[in-house]
């Protein structure tokens, strides 16, 4: 890594990097300021943060009504589920960043951007995917509480090991992540109480609410396209473009792989996976933001953006396969169901 990351005057002593590893464009006073103002107004910025906030927690409550007090329990007593995914999550994604950096021979800022995306905890995007996939409810929720508390110690040790030179210490951002652990746990929590007392009321909630999830984030995805979509494609490299299709996908292959590996169950190898390959892109923005000024990072920032919609596509991809295979099977199981005669018929239900 010395040779990528350990410098970090390299990132002021040689300008012209930029040009060639990150940019699109020529590194012209005027291009820059072009680049540098093309963000969100703050209206619209506002507006897709409060639907944001409003989103997760009514997710969150709809998921909590999936969860059992039961089976959650079964895995905290043996947490081999969370123990893999940990290791996939916090083991896998930063080697994953690390090889693409090398792959695609990014260097300074731009190899740095990649890194943190990688060394991120695991999103609440990854238990909506894994309700999709049908995945173990149970299993995600403690997955994604686990790895973000774990971030408060693992990501510094991460960043300081993956990118030194880089003095981001101070710009692990302790306040978002613990938020992101609230806003995962209380929502949960209510979920969970709701379906404990009043089991008759989960079904209705949770279609209500993942119902009104798909439509905000329709809504979501339309706002930030239509503020920054057309930037994103003019002033990100292919290869970054490439980086942020291959983490996500990467990660759930080899998430799955892992969890295989292991002998989990089906459900719970659908689970790691997502919560592998889904990164916390808030907490990733976050750091960007403290860590660099905006005439260093520049468009850059725009990448933990790039990495959730190809994350989101990917996933969706998975989910449509998996359905698609379901009711494939289903329909060669209704095929090859064997005929049952009148006799047989008759027999059974003198048996009973």
């Amino acid at each position: 890594m010395e040779d990528s990351l350990d410098d970090a005057s390299d990132l002021f002593s040689h300008p012209d990097l930029w040009g060639n590893q990150s940019f699109l464009f020529n590194m012209t006073a005027a291009n820059k300021s072009s680049v540098f103002e093309a963000t969100m107004s703050p209206v619209m910025n506002k507006a897709i943060n409060i639907l944001m906030l409003i989103i997760v927690f009514i997710t969150m409550v709809s998921l909590g009504c999936t969860m059992e007090l039961s089976k959650m329990k079964r895995h905290i007593v043996k947490p081999k589920g969370m123990a893999i995914a940990v290791l996939a999550q916090y083991g896998v994604m930063p080697l994953v960043a690390f090889c693409l950096v090398k792959a695609f021979q990014q260097t300074g800022i731009t190899a740095v951007v990649v890194m943190i995306c990688g060394c991120c905890p695991g999103g609440v995007l990854s238990n909506i995917m894994a309700l999709a996939l049908q995945g173990d409810m149970n299993l995600s929720i403690l997955m994604t509480s686990c790895s973000t508390l774990l971030a408060f110690g693992m990501m510094p040790l991460l960043l300081s090991l993956y990118c030194r030179g880089f003095d981001l210490q101070n710009a692990i951002p302790y306040i978002d992540i613990t938020i992101s652990l609230v806003m995962i746990l209380i929502p949960c929590g209510i979920g969970i109480l709701i379906n404990h007392y009043r089991p008759q009321y989960t079904k209705t909630i949770a279609r209500v609410g993942l119902t009104f999830m798909v439509i905000a984030v329709l809504g979501v995805v339309i706002l930030s396209i239509f503020a920054v979509g057309g930037v994103i494609l003019t002033v990100l490299s292919p290869p970054l473009m490439a980086t942020s299709a291959l983490m996500p996908f990467i990660g759930y292959s080899f998430g799955y792989i892992i969890s295989s590996i292991f002998r989990l169950n089906q459900s719970e190898r659908r689970t790691v996976s997502m919560e592998t390959g889904c990164q916390n892109i808030q907490v990733c923005s976050t750091i960007l933001k403290l860590a660099f000024p905006a005439e260093v990072i520049g468009p850059l920032f725009l990448f933990p953006m790039v990495y959730g919609v190809f994350q989101i596509v990917e996933a969706g991809l998975l989910i449509l396969l998996f359905r698609c295979h379901q009711r494939f099977t289903l329909k060669e199981k209704e095929k090859y169901q064997p005929v049952i005669t009148e006799d047989q018929k008759k027999a059974s239900e003198e048996s009973v």
